[in-house]
């Protein structure tokens, strides 16, 4: 379990087709409290620690991962990853609950400079729209919290349906994250609100339950 506050960047390389390296750029604070086993969020994919480098560490993604997030792709080109060790018992939670299991990709499609922060626009890139509809727009909800590449951003604008979503971006969040390095429409994880999921999942039990509830239903269990 994470909170969506980024402790550090770090590059990313792949050393075979499911191994990578996660080298820390800058303070080594998030490696000096590693251990073997330990969970590190890695731009907002959950990975366990196989073995502790002198600044960094090695992990294992699986394809099923790899071909639901941007890692594989992040690797190839060497970009710059947030990195967020797992929330301990008594921490504080500044953000919101996060599990690192990416739900899909979005891509940035405007990005505007204001007064006080980035004003930044994601959608859907036209072959992941399906997944979209599906896994992300359900839970893009006005004031509602995201998590972007593993960071914790409150929704500021919305389209109903979902198909797009606004966040506005404090400068310590984008100078402190790799939100200052994306370029128009490159590819970003997302993982909705583990609680609106909660709240989804029992809605629809609730629901199909009591379409079970019909005279037949009475009737063969001896009501009337």
């Amino acid at each position: 379990m994470f909170t969506g506050l980024i402790q550090g960047l770090g590059s990313i390389a792949s050393l075979d087709n499911y191994r990578f390296s996660l080298t820390l750029n800058g303070s080594d604070t998030i490696v000096a409290d590693l251990a073997i086993g330990d969970s590190v969020a890695v731009d907002g994919v959950c990975l366990t620690v196989e073995e502790i480098l002198n600044k960094g560490f090695i992990a294992t993604a699986s394809q099923e991962t790899l071909s639901r997030t941007t890692l594989g792709h992040a690797a190839k080109t060497a970009s710059l990853v947030n990195l967020e060790p797992s929330l301990k018992v008594g921490s504080k939670i500044g953000g919101h609950f996060v599990t690192g299991h990416v739900d899909g990709i979005g891509c940035l499609v405007e990005s505007v400079v204001s007064a006080t922060s980035w004003e930044m626009i994601f959608a859907s890139p036209p072959e992941e729209r399906e997944n979209w509809e599906r896994s992300i727009a359900p839970y893009i909800v006005s004031k509602g919290s995201l998590a972007v590449n593993g960071i914790s951003l409150t929704i500021a604008q919305c389209e109903a349906l979902g198909s797009w979503f606004k966040v506005a971006v404090i400068p310590h969040t984008y100078l402190e994250t790799n939100l200052q390095y994306l370029q128009l429409n490159q590819w970003v994880n997302l993982e909705g609100d583990i609680l609106g999921k909660y709240v989804e999942k029992l809605i629809q039990h609730k629901n199909n339950s009591l379409e079970q509830i019909n005279p037949d239903f009475l009737l063969e269990n001896g009501y009337f």
